[in-house]
Parts: structure tokens; sequence; C-alpha cells
């Protein structure tokens, strides 16, 4: 599934007052050229103000200045399915959509500001219209993959104790299966052709909705949305977003494609056809795109190019810039932050590496006292969050105290991964911290190993796990993923 995001930023003087104040550079919500990355990181700060919210201090002012004439018309939302289906609206039919969904939320539902509600959709246009609609209403919003099984649903319904959810009618079987385990689950609303008993009918809710609806005034600090990690070390666990935290990323005039799925849409045309300047994906999907046959198409808009997820091995990003011309720009960042270090636009690229720190974050190699280590030496990622926690930073693990108590280290919040800084101020990632493989006193890596067997023409995926070994501690054994032998 492909989705075209069009955000287009003000010029200097109309951008509305809330967002002056989170943005250092009024027309965009980080700085466009990071060539001089020192001077830009020394000089930038933000000023935060005591009340924002995304939709109605930007999406709304945006669509007033539109109707007053004081800025082009342009789509603030373009999507494109694997049948070429299109949906694009303006900044005007995006907010008239998501006051009709804000009021299904209050009235039909009965939810009320800080209310919680589960979001498990594939990307359709309905995800954007809830994310927005949550805003609106001040009610806390918590994003779920389709792939969930019942026992993940169940989980993460009863961990968040939310009182909605909103899905789809492949996955609704299995909301309703878990459904009598959720005390605090009392509205359901499905996103489908056909109604389902005992479910709200979003899209015949919609047809009868009022527009007529005001944004709440929440405070930049006020808990905006819930994301459960990865769970790579036990269970998954919630993170807490607020308010401020939204859009700091979006560039001015950025056409974005992300949320690419294998297999599910020819990428490479997409990309070609639409008028796209960024896209952003992770390495698989550039993996994939390089071992394709892209010489009949042409890229005439496309300007960036962001990975991030996972580290980008260097034989993709070779692959990727002889066939577009474009560098892959790395990016580094977790569930419990915005973006932490980046190869940023104007910056030198150096292959591998995650890139310098985002200038929201004092980011330090730390030793397991919370020393800062020098250059070239392998430490914990730390990010200081005293005395002041920086903006984009997590406000802490949702009723798990241990657990936010055991990320802090001194002054900083420890990422739980292992990389090192070099002379120039790049950061280099290592491995997980859990993931490390100890070796006859060795400290190995395994992305350093799977680099490396992934530059073997023969091998398409690689990935390197431990086993016991008497003598040695650890050994590495590594298993090939959809290899083929030439």
């Amino acid at each position: 599934m492909e989705i075209l995001l069009r955000v287009k930023c003000l010029q200097r003087l109309a951008i509305p007052r809330p967002v002056r104040a989170l943005h250092r550079d009024y027309r965009t919500a980080t700085p466009q050229n990071f060539s001089d990355y020192d001077s830009m990181k020394r000089d930038f700060k933000l000023e935060v103000p005591e009340y924002f919210n995304f939709a109605g201090d930007v999406l709304d002012k945006w669509t007033d200045m539109e109707k007053a004439g004081k800025r082009p018309s342009n789509p603030a939302f373009w999507w494109v399915n694997g049948d070429g289906e299109e949906v694009r609206w303006g900044f005007e039919e995006l907010g008239f959509l998501s006051r009709k969904l804000a009021n299904i939320l209050t009235e039909f539902c009965g939810l009320r500001r800080g209310d919680r509600v589960v979001v498990i959709l594939p990307q359709i246009p309905e995800w954007w219209l809830a994310n927005v609609a949550c805003l609106r209403t001040g009610t806390v919003l918590i994003p779920g993959t389709t792939q969930l099984t019942q026992k993940d649903v169940l989980y993460r319904l009863r961990s968040s104790k939310a009182k909605c959810i909103i899905t789809n009618e492949a996955m609704a079987p299995t909301v309703d299966a878990v459904a009598p385990e959720c005390e605090n689950l009392h509205s359901k609303l499905v996103v489908s052709q056909n109604s389902r008993e005992g479910w709200g009918h979003l899209t015949g809710l919609m047809r009868h909705a009022s527009d007529n609806h005001t944004c709440v005034r929440t405070k930049h600090d006020e808990l905006m949305s819930i994301f459960f990690t990865s769970g790579t070390s036990g269970f998954p666990k919630m993170t807490g977003h607020t308010h401020s935290s939204f859009g700091l990323g979006l560039s001015v005039n950025g056409r974005y494609c992300h949320g690419t799925a294998a297999g599910s849409l020819n990428v490479t045309e997409t990309l070609a056809k639409f008028p796209i300047t960024v896209f952003c994906s992770v390495p698989t999907a550039y993996k994939m795109l390089v071992q394709s046959d892209m010489t009949s198409y042409e890229f005439k808009s496309l300007q960036h190019c962001v990975s991030a997820g996972e580290p980008i091995n260097l034989e993709v990003t070779e692959q990727w810039r002889s066939k577009t011309g474009l560098d892959i720009y790395e990016g580094y960042g977790q569930t419990e932050t915005v973006l932490i270090c980046g190869n940023f636009k104007g910056m030198k690229i150096k292959p591998g590496s995650m890139g310098k720190p985002s200038p929201a974050f004092d980011t330090k190699i730390l030793d397991e006292n919370g020393n800062v280590l020098p250059p070239g030496q392998e430490g914990d990622i730390g990010l200081r969050v005293l005395p002041n926690r920086p903006l984009g930073l997590f406000t802490h693990y949702i009723d798990n105290p241990t657990k936010t108590a055991s990320t802090l280290r001194g002054n900083y919040y420890i990422t739980g991964d292992r990389g090192y800084m070099d002379e120039d101020g790049y950061f280099w990632f290592i491995a997980r911290s859990d993931d490390i493989i100890s070796s006859s006193g060795y400290r190995i890596g395994p992305f350093e190993v799977e680099s490396a067997l992934i530059g073997h023409p023969a091998v398409a995926e690689s990935a390197v796990v431990s086993s016991p070994d008497p003598i040695r501690g650890e050994v590495k054994e590594p298993i090939h993923l959809h290899f083929i032998i030439c």
C-alpha cells in the first residue's frame, strides 16, 4: 500500500503562532540544510507553547488561510492503493471528515478527553482520519498493526485500558473473541462495506455525523498517543508521547512516499508516476527494489531518500545510488523517541553511519557508570534528560515505573543500543545491548557479520545468532534467509 502525504508548510510570516513557537525555523519543522552542522546545533532552540494541538493549531489554521486566499489550495493527503485507486483530500476536506469522526468518538462512542482508542487498520485513509479525530477530541491514539494475533490484541486492549477500538472487517472477529475479557472496552467501530452486529458501522455513521466540532485545547505536554514497543525483551511496553512531539519532522513542500508493503504495489512505478520528492522506507524495501529492473523508470521529482527501522547495508546503498543517482540518508530512532541521529540534508554521508545527533538531543556514548566515552570507544547510546527532558522523548513507560527507572543512568536515558562515535562526530550502530555476542573475550555485533555475509552475491538476507560453546562462551551461527546459490 502506498501512501502519498503532502504537507505544505507556510511562508515565514504566515505560520500559526503555536507552530512558530515549536519550530526554530518558522518555515519548517526542521532545518532544511545541515551543511554547517556545528553552528546549527549550537544555535538550535525550541520555544514550547503552553498549549498545542496539531489539528487545531496547524491543520485548521491552514484551512482558514486557504479559504481567505492567503495560501494556495494544495492536497493535504494523497493515497494510492495496489489497484491504482486514489484518494485525495485538501486541508478543508480533511478537516471536514475528521470533525465528523471526532463527533462519532464523543457522541456515539461517548469518549471523553484522555480516554484511549486502539486503532488497528491497514494503511488506508481511515487510519489518518482516526489519527486526526483523536487529536481533535483529546483522546489518546494507540496504533496497532493488522498482523497482531488474538493474544496480541487481548494484551494491548487490557494493558491500555482502551475504551474504544477502530478496526476493519478482517480483524473484527479477533476483537470479538477477546472483548469479553476487556472490561474497559465498550465501543467498537468497524471500517467495512458491511455492518456487523455489536459494532458501529463507520461508513454509515460518517454519513449522518455533524461536522460541527470544536477542537479541544490541549497542553503541549498532555498525553497524545501510546505506542507499544516491539517487545524485543519481554512483553511489549507502552510508551507515552505528548502533543508537542507531533509533526516535528515535516519539511517544506514535502511530498512523502512511505508505508510500502512488499508485493502490493509497483513501488518504482509509483515513484516515477507521482510527484514524490521524499521516499522513506525500511532497508528490506530498498533491498527488493535494487534487485528489480529499474532501468525503464525515471524519477523526475524524487530528491531525497530516507531509510530507518534497522541498519542498511553498504551494498544496498551503492546499488541504489547507481540506479537512481540518489543517496540513501539513514536515520536512527526508537519507539521511545523521535529521530535521534540522522544523515541530514547538506551533510556529508558516511555510508554505514547513523549520522550525527538531532539538534534536539544531547546524545553521547556512555560507559556502565554513565561517564561520557571519547571517540572510537564502544558504549551505550544515551540521551541527556536532566536537568531538562528533551522535546520528542517519550514521557515514561506507562504503568511500569520500574522499567522507566531502569532506563536512567545518571543524567541520561539509555536507549539499549550499543555504538560508538568517530572523530568527526558521526555515530555508528553496533547492536542492541542484549544482542551482543561474547566469544573468547571478544564482543561481537551481529550486524557487522551480517553485512559481510550479505556482501556475497549469492546471499539476499542474513541473520546472525549465537549458540553456547563450552570453551569460547558463544559461537556465531549465521542463518541465511531466501538465499540463492549461484
